[in-house]
């Protein structure tokens, strides 16, 4: 079930901007325990949506891992992506027109605020586990910081404590496509759309693996051309995979979903990241590709390191950063082991 939460008070970004409210749209599945100790809280990650069971089909829905037979499950579509939340086409109720440009950035940080009304409005005072993989990482690092006490157990998969200067170069050549659209910033549906298409090609040569496009873009491989001009199918699947984007979000909210990510800094205002993380109290199970460009395996080795007690999956996979959403098999492995059986011997660091 889909459903939308307004507050309807002044909110602080970090910025320093305040906005009048905010709404959040999040969907849910099963229901709340008595004991209230059965939530699983899922983060989406960019370009996602608030159901986890269209995008995570493989953990999530009846007779998976987290069924809502058994979990209260709860994914927050997160503020400036265009699937219901408050975003750059949602109205500024000050002068009734979309926020458009005017959007101002929500900091990871600001993000977890945000859902922090919501858990107080839905009465959850505990979250027995929360996952999130890429961006969805960052936002349960956040909160896992953020209120040690909250959460039972984490699982951040190919994510990290801070976004590197690698990764913030791959967004700001993601947003230079974007810019070099000169229709971008304007107010009618098509606005930016070449520049987005562009945008999701060079994001996706971070998300995917050498190993991958051989596998699955040979240059023998038999399609049907998107373009006249188009001869190979790696080319081919670049161009799909812009415009499939192009066909269901929006360039401007792209673009400050971008900016959000470059803000994640779990360190910022916090002595430094190491301190941090060592404040969370959750049992925590990271989990790396080790194929993963963007997040390479180092950062989540950094993250094992320091934060107390917490074990490692290393995932080996051809696919790259978006094998965190394809090893769903292997994930669920890890799940069992980690939460259900709580094996007293079970490795600080594993080696799929």
């Amino acid at each position: 079930m889909t459903s939308i939460f307004k507050y309807e008070k002044p909110f602080r970004l970090e910025s320093g901007k305040t906005l009048p409210g905010f709404h959040l749209a999040y969907t849910s599945h099963g229901s709340l325990s008595g004991d209230r100790d059965n939530v699983v809280w899922i983060f989406h990650a960019l370009t996602a949506n608030s159901n986890p069971l269209e995008w995570w089909p493989g953990l999530v829905g009846e007779g998976r891992y987290f069924d809502p037979a058994r979990h209260f499950i709860i994914c927050v579509n997160k503020p400036g992506s265009p699937y219901g939340s408050i975003s750059p086409v949602s109205k500024n109720p000050e002068s009734g027109e979309a926020y458009g440009p005017d959007f101002p950035v929500f900091t990871i940080r600001d993000m977890i605020r945000a859902y922090q009304h919501l858990k107080d409005h839905l009465g959850i005072t505990s979250i027995h586990v929360g996952l999130g993989g890429s961006t969805g990482g960052m936002q349960l690092l956040e909160w896992a910081i953020l209120e040690p006490e909250l959460f039972q157990h984490i699982v951040p998969i190919a994510t990290n404590a801070v976004l590197s200067p690698w990764g913030i170069a791959f967004n700001a050549t993601q947003r230079m496509a974007i810019e070099s659209d000169a229709t971008w910033q304007q107010s009618h549906a098509e606005a930016g759309q070449k520049g987005l298409a562009a945008a999701r090609a060079i994001a996706l040569l971070s998300y995917r693996y050498y190993n991958g496009y051989a596998i699955t873009q040979r240059r023998d491989k038999a399609f049907v051309p998107i373009a006249e001009e188009v001869q190979y199918a790696a080319d081919n699947y670049q161009r799909y995979q812009g415009k499939k984007l192009v066909n269901r979000f929006n360039a401007l909210c792209y673009y400050r979903l971008t900016q959000s990510m470059d803000s994640h800094d779990t360190g910022r205002n916090r002595h430094s990241v190491e301190a941090a993380l060592k404040s969370i109290q959750a049992r925590a199970l990271v989990i790396g590709i080790t194929s993963d460009v963007l997040y390479p395996i180092v950062e989540q080795e950094f993250l094992q390191t320091h934060i107390p007690g917490a074990t490692l999956l290393k995932i080996s996979s051809d696919y790259g950063h978006d094998g965190f959403l394809l090893e769903y098999e292997k994930i669920e492995t890890a799940l069992k082991e980690f939460i259900d059986d709580r094996k007293k011997n079970y490795l600080k660091i594993v080696n799929e």
